[in-house]
């Protein structure tokens, strides 16, 4: 079992956290034989080559103005919502913030069963690891597959929800957790994890589809000597990183989306940044951290490793390579090339021979400092000056949250353009204290906005060809949903604002809109039944946007607004009912016979970091996935806030219990969050 030392470190940690060949290839495969049809949505994109495109042309930009709400399903309970339905025989499944599972009649709405994995009930340590949240579902062979924060991996029957199989596929006693959706393949389905943050050394495990047994594991980066002996791929790894190494842990977990190419036979993972970052000394070494922030290809019979690709060698920005690979055939130099698409967080749009590992291009999709261009011949970037710590700040674009994260690209093959949802920020490094930043690995972290782009979002239609932008759709703020292309020559993406929107997707010009009452942050999917297309996206504002509240505050409040899955199509006449609207305004609750122990609030703020993932930095909330306490009642009581904090009192509606703090540092947070409050009170009054 983890001790309680190392609980508190764990807990203080926390700080920072395509197309194929043709127009018939649509669906994942499995022993050998395509899923479903164009009318159905089998996988997290929709096709193994993840590139969520939907091949449906019913809607299209000459109708498009006639799309309405069909139906609308009311989720009371939920929070965070990131992950993107599946359609399949007519019922569209989808998941909820904790892992639940929804099966819904796809032309009407009636639920027809929802299975509850109660991840507060089998391992309550993994609540404190991050905010709860699940990227989507799998499906193959009759089953639909989810991964579980707390690790299991579960197969469920589409028919009836019932439980077939679990899968445990994290220590119970690590800090390890998952978010990302699971991945069919063959007669597999494969899931990764996160915690390279927190320095674990990450694998990808597939199982067998039909019982739940392990069929191999693979790890990305290097473990300790004796765990690398008599394997010759980890063995010339280890010989890349520096000092003992495995004493501070590895990283590299592929927590991201995967892909599939069924002709070449080759699984595409891609992985997290090293565990390993030494800000003080890492200028000083030379080994590239084989094989962390790097594109690899695997045989998805036996797991072993084919060839990779590093994006970043010897990573410290946390620029990992789990965003969306997606794959297509592209003509360059007059030649079809077999390639694999990636916009990591390091600001670049990738273009890689998916056969060989080979570079090809990359382009930079938003402004980035930190290397001049990726070198043709070698395909290292040309990194600037000064940017491993070696002089002191360092400034840089983009930031770690990156120029794209998880939200979900899409290709078309009619434009041949990638449609990636993009973020403008730089950061700060420095040895100094930032306001409003956060002390990560000896150093300061802070936003750095100084272009009138810094601090938003875009959508960004991308050539990557030529590597040259087409379009861009700019937002007012950083953190927006997914994106879905499709047949009938559209793009749709929802924002921070609650606007669901189409766009033409050869010029970017918006042809619809829809005011979904409430922030998206997950990708639409489309499906038809009986002839008539439809088209659904999950509305859930939340996620790290607390985390980010200095640029993500958009005055979404905790719990008043309804988190549903909205479904249209043409014609379609339903009205969502009035709800309240986004307001920055806050009403600290404060009493001034509380008296505040100055160092314990000081205290007590360092503690709070780890609460900021949820609870919003500063204690500024950005409405999800819980509330602002400084507007909290139950944050006033001493009693009450230990109970809460300490007992789990509130656990089964997801807030955790850090049962491992002492009384001592329950009160230093308690003494925080009632400064906080009371500052805010005092500003509010003035």
């Amino acid at each position: 079992m983890a001790t309680r030392k190392s609980l508190i470190a764990a807990f203080a940690a926390l700080t920072l956290a395509g197309c194929s060949s043709g127009p018939d290839r649509v669906a994942n495969v499995v022993n050998g034989e395509r899923l479903g049809s164009d009318a159905e949505w089998t996988s997290r994109m929709g096709d193994a080559e993840e590139t969520g495109y939907s091949r449906l042309d019913q809607i299209d930009t000459g109708n498009v103005d006639r799309l309405g709400l069909e139906f609308a399903v009311d989720l009371p309970g939920e929070t965070t919502l990131e992950g993107t339905p599946l359609a399949v025989d007519g019922v569209v499944y989808f998941p909820g913030t904790h892992a639940e599972i929804y099966a819904v009649d796809g032309k009407t709405g009636k639920r027809l069963w929802k299975y509850d994995p109660q991840t507060w009930k089998f391992n309550p340590f993994k609540l404190v690891l991050n905010f709860a949240a699940s990227r989507g579902l799998a499906y193959a062979s009759g089953k639909v597959f989810v991964a579980t924060m707390d690790g299991r991996l579960v197969a469920l029957d589409a028919k009836t929800g019932d439980e077939l199989w679990t899968a445990e596929t994290l220590s119970r006693t690590s800090t390890q957790w998952i978010s990302g959706a699971p991945y069919t393949f063959k007669d597999k389905v494969v899931v990764g994890q996160a915690g390279a943050d927190n320095g674990e050394r990450g694998y990808v495990t597939a199982y067998d589809q039909a019982t739940g047994e392990m069929a191999w594991r693979f790890y990305p980066v290097p473990g300790s000597p004796e765990e690398n002996k008599g394997d010759p791929l980890m063995e010339k790894a280890a010989g890349t990183w520096y000092g003992e190494w495995w004493k501070g842990k590895t990283g590299g977990g592929p927590w991201g989306p995967v892909a599939f190419d069924e002709e070449l036979n080759l699984l595409y993972i891609g992985s997290a940044n090293p565990g390993q970052v030494d800000t003080k000394t890492i200028g000083k070494h030379k080994g590239d951290q084989l094989f962390a922030s790097s594109i690899i290809a695997l045989d998805p019979d036996t797991g072993e490793y084919v060839w990779h690709y590093q994006v970043n060698p010897r990573d410290a920005w946390d620029y990992g390579s789990n965003t969306q690979i997606t794959l297509a055939d592209l003509m360059i130099d007059g030649k079809p090339r077999k390639v694999l698409m990636q916009a990591p967080k390091n600001g670049f749009l990738y273009v890689i021979d998916r056969e060989s590992g080979k570079f090809i291009s990359a382009g930079k999709i938003v402004k980035v400092t930190w290397a001049e261009k990726i070198d043709p011949e070698t395909g290292r970037p040309v990194e600037a000056p000064n940017i491993r710590f070696e002089k002191g700040d360092v400034v840089i674009w983009p930031n770690p949250i990156g120029a794209h994260n998880w939200h979900s690209q899409a290709f078309s093959p009619k434009t041949g353009l990638i449609y990636i949802p993009a973020m403008h920020n730089g950061v700060r490094y420095s040895s100094n204290r930032i306001e409003g930043g956060v002390f990560v690995a000896g150093m300061w972290v802070g936003s750095e906005m100084k272009d009138e782009r810094d601090g938003k979002g875009s959508l960004v239609a991308w050539d990557p060809v030529s590597q040259k932008e087409v379009w861009r759709v700019m937002h007012d703020t950083i953190w927006n949903g997914g994106v879905m292309a499709t047949a009938g020559n559209l793009v749709f993406q929802g924002d921070a604002y609650g606007k669901f929107a189409a766009y033409d997707s050869a010029s970017g010009k918006e042809v619809w809109s829809f005011d979904a009452g409430l922030g998206i942050i997950g990708a639409p999917m489309s499906y038809a039944i009986d002839g008539k297309q439809y088209v659904a996206i999950l509305v859930g504002w939340g996620g790290s946007a607390s985390m980010g509240s200095d640029v993500a505050n958009v005055g979404w409040k905790y719990g008043a607004n309804t988190r549903r899955l909205l479904v249209f199509a043409l014609d379609g006449k339903q009205e969502l009912p009035s709800e309240p609207g986004r307001s920055l305004a806050i009403d600290p609750i404060d009493d001034p016979a509380i008296r505040i122990d100055p160092a314990a609030a000081e205290a007590g703020k360092g503690l709070f970091l780890a609460c900021a993932l949820c609870h919003g930095r500063d204690v500024i909330s950005a409405g999800s996935p819980a509330p602002d306490l400084r507007e909290s009642v139950l944050a006033m009581d001493p009693g009450a806030f230990r109970n809460i904090v300490k007992d789990g009192a509130l656990i089964e509606r997801g807030m955790p219990r850090y049962d491992f703090l002492n009384d001592e540092q329950v009160a230093q947070l308690y003494h925080y969050i009632r400064r906080e409050a009371r500052r805010a009170k005092d500003k509010t009054s003035e």
